[in-house]
């Protein structure tokens, strides 16, 4: 009995100590889409490079996760019709860009707009 709840926790130990997967080279693609696409709307990446960083290291985790490069600043519903509207570049990216200068996940900025969220003055 001993010896069964003693492999039974080392391997509960072991998947909790699993590292997550390595995305670099996934974080590295996305890096080089996002700012295609951004140039090609006009738009630029968020100047914050820790907050650029940390989004789309979320996308890229999402994407090895779950399949899609889901946005890692919105709640998907599980529902996969659903979710495909926050499959980055979300539906909604254009109009915040339009109207807030930048999109929810601060992905993509105006020109106009460049300043990290925290600086930029209404």
């Amino acid at each position: 009995m001993r010896v069964q709840l003693r492999g039974a926790l080392l391997s509960s130990m072991e998947k909790r100590e699993e590292a997550p997967p390595d995305t670099s080279e996934r974080e590295r693609e996305i890096r080089a889409w996002t700012e295609e696409y951004a140039r090609k709307n006009g738009w630029i990446l968020n100047p914050d490079e820790r907050v650029l960083a940390a989004v789309i290291r979320g996308l890229a985790r999402n994407e090895m996760r779950l399949g899609s490069r889901y946005c890692p600043c919105r709640i998907r519903s599980g529902d996969p019709e659903k979710d495909k509207a926050l499959v980055c570049p979300c539906v909604y990216h254009r109009d915040e860009v339009a109207k807030d200068g930048h999109c929810h996940c601060n992905l993509f900025f105006r020109k106009d707009t460049g300043k990290p969220v925290a600086e930029v003055k209404e």
